[in-house]
C-alpha cells in the first residue's frame, strides 16, 4: 500500500502560525498534523505501508528548505519509503496527485493534509475504491456523495438543494494506482479543468462511468485545521480521544512549582511550571517555561516563555513570549509580547 499526500498549500488562513512551517507540520499534541494522518491511514488500512509520497510547494512560496528531512522522517517511522515532489504551481486536486506519478501504482491512499479523522472503519481492499465521508448539518460547502446498497452512485460539488449531507473529507483509496495515473494523465493531455484547475472529481467520474465501484468510508470524527479556532478544538479533540485510549501525554520530567496539571494535556519534556494552573485541554510544547498563569483549552509549541496570562482558546508559536492581559490570543514563531 501506497499513500500519496498532496499538501502543498501555503495555508494562508492559519497565518501567522504558517508563516514559518507548513500546516500539515503544525505539531498537535507532540505529533505533526500530518504524521497524525498518515498514522491514522496506517491504522484504517491494517496492512504494511510500502511508500509515503509527499507532494510540497516550493521554497519559494514559503515551504523551509527542511521540509523534505521532516517529511522522510515521518515516512521511516512508519517503517515506510519516503518520497518527496514539489508542485510549481497549484493547478488543482487531481495535479497534485499527479506531481507525484512515479509513486502511483498498485493500491493506494490519496489524503489531502487538511484535516485529521478518526475512523472505526476497516478498508475492504477488493473494493476498486472508497471515499472517506462525514455526515454534516450543512452540505452546501462540501463535495458530497449519494450512496444506494453501500456503493457511491453520483458525487456532487457543494450542491445549492440537498441531496446527501454525506460530506467528502479528502481521503481516497484506489485499488489501481496506475488506472488512476491514466485518468489523470488524460485530464491535463485534453486540457479538461474545472474553474481553470484539474480536479480529482472528474476523475472519480470518470472512472465510475467505467464500472468502478466505489464504497464509502465512515468516520466517527473529522478535524479540521484551517484556522485558529478549528485548530484549537482539534487539539482538543485529540487530547481527548487520547484520555480515552487511556494514554498519558505528561512528560515524567516535568518540574511543578506550586502548580496543577489538569489532563487531558500534551507537556513536552523539559516543561517548567511556576505558580500556574494548566488544562484540561492543553498541548504544552518542550523546553518552554509558564509563570503564574492559568491555561486552558489552548494549544502552544515548543521553547516558550508565558508569564501572569490567562489564556482559554489561544495559539502560541514556537520561541514565543507572552506577558500580558489578553485571554484569546494567536501568535507566530519568535513573537514577543512583553
Amino acid at each position: 500500500m501506497r499513500i500519496i499526500v498532496p499538501m502543498a498549500g501555503i495555508g494562508s488562513r492559519l497565518r501567522p502560525h504558517t508563516l514559518t512551517i507548513p500546516k500539515p507540520l503544525t505539531v498537535i499534541a507532540g505529533k505533526s498534523i500530518v504524521q497524525r494522518l498518515v498514522e491514522n491511514i496506517a491504522t484504517v488500512v491494517e496492512q504494511p505501508i510500502e511508500e509515503i509520497a509527499f507532494v510540497i510547494g516550493p521554497v519559494a512560496k514559503g515551504f523551509p528548505t527542511n521540509t523534505a528531512d521532516e517529511l522522510l522522517k515521518i515516512a521511516e517511522s512508519l517503517g515506510a519509503k519516503g518520497s518527496v515532489y514539489t508542485q510549481e504551481e497549484a493547478m488543482g486536486t487531481a495535479h497534485a496527485i499527479y506531481c507525484a506519478k512515479d509513486s502511483l501504482s498498485g493500491p493506494c491512499i490519496v489524503a489531502y493534509a487538511d484535516t485529521l479523522f478518526k475512523a472505526d472503519f476497516t478498508l475492504d481492499v477488493n473494493a476498486d475504491g472508497a471515499i472517506w465521508v462525514k455526515q454534516v448539518e450543512d452540505p452546501s460547502a462540501f463535495g458530497v456523495v449519494k450512496v444506494q446498497n453501500g456503493v457511491i452512485t453520483d458525487f456532487i460539488e457543494k450542491p445549492k438543494e440537498f441531496v446527501s449531507d454525506l460530506a467528502i473529507i479528502g481521503i481516497y483509496y484506489f485499488k489501481d494506482g496506475n488506472k488512476l495515473l491514466q485518468e489523470i494523465q488524460y485530464l491535463i493531455d485534453n486540457d479538461l479543468r474545472e474553474n481553470g484547475e484539474y480536479q480529482i472529481t472528474n476523475v472519480l467520474e470518470s472512472l465510475k462511468q467505467q464500472g468502478a465501484k466505489f464504497i464509502p468510508g465512515k468516520v466517527d470524527a473529522w478535524m479540521d485545521c484551517g484556522k485558529k479556532d478549528p485548530t484549537v478544538d482539534t487539539n482538543k479533540q485529540i487530547l481527548r480521544f487520547e484520555q480515552e485510549d487511556g494514554n498519558s501525554l505528561v512528560a515524567s520530567d516535568v518540574v511543578l512549582e506550586n502548580s496543577n496539571i489538569i489532563e487531558p494535556c500534551y507537556i513536552g519534556k523539559n516543561v517548567i511550571l511556576k505558580n500556574a494552573t494548566v488544562g484540561p485541554y492543553v498541548s504544552l510544547g518542550e523546553n518552554s517555561v509558564i509563570e503564574n498563569s492559568t491555561i486552558v483549552n489552548s494549544l502552544i509549541q515548543t521553547n516558550v516563555n508565558i508569564s501572569n496570562a490567562e489564556l482559554d482558546n489561544s495559539m502560541i508559536g514556537n520561541h514565543a513570549k507572552y506577558n500580558g492581559k489578553f485571554t484569546s490570543i494567536s501568535i507566530g514563531d519568535y513573537t514577543e509580547i512583553t
